[in-house]
């Protein structure tokens, strides 16, 4: 299935999926953040039930962009998934700008 909005403009399409990345990068930011902060609580010797909901969480809220985004086609879905990417590379090297 593709958005009948990909076949009328072009303009529109790139905007769509500008706005894929966009979205893709935020979840991968909040999913990466929140498992920096489930490794934390797990080797700290946190609460088991708050790790296993954080992880039930993070997986949800991924699964459901994807999801989402696989119901409009498959350039959508790659496009979230390259934000997803995006997401993880700027945590990481916020992460890393942290341990100097």
């Amino acid at each position: 299935m593709t958005l009948t909005t990909y076949e009328i403009s072009p303009l529109l399409a790139s905007l769509v999926l500008i706005a894929h990345v966009t979205v893709g990068a935020g979840i991968g930011v909040l999913f990466f953040r929140a498992l920096w902060w489930n490794t934390r609580v797990i080797v700290g010797g946190g609460g088991v039930a708050s790790a296993i909901a954080l992880t039930l969480s993070r997986f949800a809220l991924l699964g459901g962009l994807l999801t989402l985004s696989a119901l409009e086609g498959a350039a959508p879905l790659l496009a979230a998934s390259v934000g997803v990417f995006v997401g993880r590379f700027l945590v990481l090297r916020a992460l890393r700008s942290d341990e100097r």
